[in-house]
């Protein structure tokens, strides 16, 4: 297994705009879990030739779908209702930087997905950590340790493809490239 670091920790203003508007963050979680779901059916189309990205897009998916349903399940409770897409700068940014071409296109995929993985896990253990009521907290904390997996999960997978000098030098680019993108967003209640 191949772990990287982020090259910069999440602001502490950071969780303080989630505390302050938690239930604007709820909102964005649930869309961002929908998302996340849908990227991995749209890698299940994408790559059907590829058998271990095939059966793991899927568990992923399903997996997503779980989670939204649990965030669904809290929002409901405090009267809460789904609110119109928007893609965050922070994935807008990051999408910017993946290379287009055939042979490097699934490489800066599973690496971008990976960085994202590893921030959410970051992300969501901060808000564990700042949570009082305990259900919501396990939830997050499960969370946590689900988006260490993912992050796992997509790393590994570009290792199965691509030689580990090329991920590297990709990687070290590209997480240069997130963390100049985080260190310029916007501190606001939302999972980016």
């Amino acid at each position: 297994m191949k772990s990287f670091e982020l090259l910069s920790a999440t602001d502490p203003r950071w969780i303080q705009a989630v505390m302050e508007d938690f239930d604007s963050f709820l909102i964005d979680h649930a869309a961002n879990e929908r998302k996340a779901a849908a990227l991995a059916m749209s890698m299940v189309a994408h790559y059907p030739d590829k058998p271990d990205i095939v059966k793991e897009m899927i568990d992923l998916a399903m997996e997503e779908m779980a989670h939204f349903r649990e965030v669904i399940k809290i929002m409901l409770k405090k009267g809460l209702i789904q609110d119109k897409d928007e893609t965050s700068l922070y994935i807008g940014q990051l999408m910017k930087s993946i290379r287009k071409d055939p042979e490097n296109y699934l490489l800066d995929r599973l690496l971008m997905f990976s960085i994202v993985e590893r921030r959410g896990s970051e992300r969501f253990g901060l808000v564990a950590e700042a949570l009082q009521e305990p259900k919501i907290k396990d939830f997050y904390q499960r969370l946590t340790a689900a988006e260490e997996r993912h992050y796992m999960l997509f790393i590994t997978l570009a290792y199965k493809y691509y030689p580990a000098d090329e991920i590297k030098t990709r990687l070290n680019e590209m997480l240069k490239i997130e963390s100049e993108i985080i260190q310029n967003c916007p501190f606001r209640a939302a999972v980016h």
